[in-house]
């Protein structure tokens, strides 16, 4: 994407505008804040996350404040149980802290698909199938091929409308004091305000090329990896729990950064 000039000139104007003001990143004081990478499925081990995170909290909280936690999307798909997650996510979570549910590609791709049954098969690709079958949806088929209608068609009626309702209205992205929670990333060179959707949900190499993408530090999911990732300005807290069975929360507590893994 070329810019003209005059745009270039705002753009590096807002990014000195936000700039955070030191080279560490923190948050506010007195603020806790968790980021938990992608869930995808497995409910078993956000039980599990929720509960340390919950330990943590009690020795680091300051009296009268309430954690923050970020869900960084990706809740479906791929493990075996993502109407349990999202169950959880609506009627179990810890009362009296602050939620952030964020959008991941995943969330679009399961509305897409009420919508357009044909791209079936893409979603079937990474983990719709898995995500169908913890539903109660069965598979059907129109001869040889999947009946991708009829399947739709049968996952909106068993999809409850809370969950519809969850899932319409996931946020894009995040800021807390110096750091940016988004879902997969975040174009380089692009003033947070202007980047698009597409980039939010689906942006790999382009983000995690080398260069530091925001002022601001970037909290993202997405690209799964064994461990932890950092980078310029970036921290990567999706560790793949659907196949590795490790869910991993970032913690951040004034200029302080930590983890929690199942």
């Amino acid at each position: 994407m070329q810019w003209p000039k005059f745009a270039r000139s705002i753009a590096t104007a807002l990014g000195r505008r936000n700039a955070p003001s030191s080279l560490v990143p923190r948050l506010p004081d007195g603020h806790l804040a968790y980021a938990i990478g992608d869930i995808h499925g497995r409910s078993d081990l956000l039980r599990i996350l929720i509960a340390k995170i919950a330990e943590d909290a009690k020795t680091r909280l300051t009296p009268g404040r309430r954690p923050t936690v970020v869900f960084i999307g990706d809740y479906v798909d791929r493990g075996p149980d993502s109407r349990g997650v999202i169950d959880f996510l609506l009627n179990e979570l810890p009362p009296g802290w602050d939620y952030r549910f964020l959008k991941g590609n995943h969330e679009e791709t399961l509305l897409a698909f009420l919508n357009d049954p044909t791209i079936g098969e893409s979603w079937r690709e990474f983990g719709g199938l898995q995500c169908l079958t913890s539903y109660g949806v069965a598979v059907q088929r129109n001869g040889a091929a999947m009946d991708w209608p009829a399947m739709a068609a049968a996952f909106a009626a068993a999809l409850p409308p809370a969950h519809f309702d969850f899932l319409s209205k996931l946020l894009l992205r995040e800021t807390i004091g110096d750091y940016v929670f988004v879902h997969a990333g975040v174009r380089p060179g692009i003033p947070l305000e202007y980047q698009s959707e597409r980039d939010l949900l689906w942006i790999r190499e382009e983000f995690t090329a080398g260069r530091r993408a925001l002022p601001q530090t970037v909290v993202y999911g997405h690209t799964p990896n064994p461990q932890v990732v950092t980078g310029p300005g970036r921290i990567c807290v999706d560790t793949g729990a659907y196949a590795t069975g490790t869910l991993t929360a970032a913690g951040f507590n004034g200029a302080d950064v930590w983890y929690l893994s199942t």
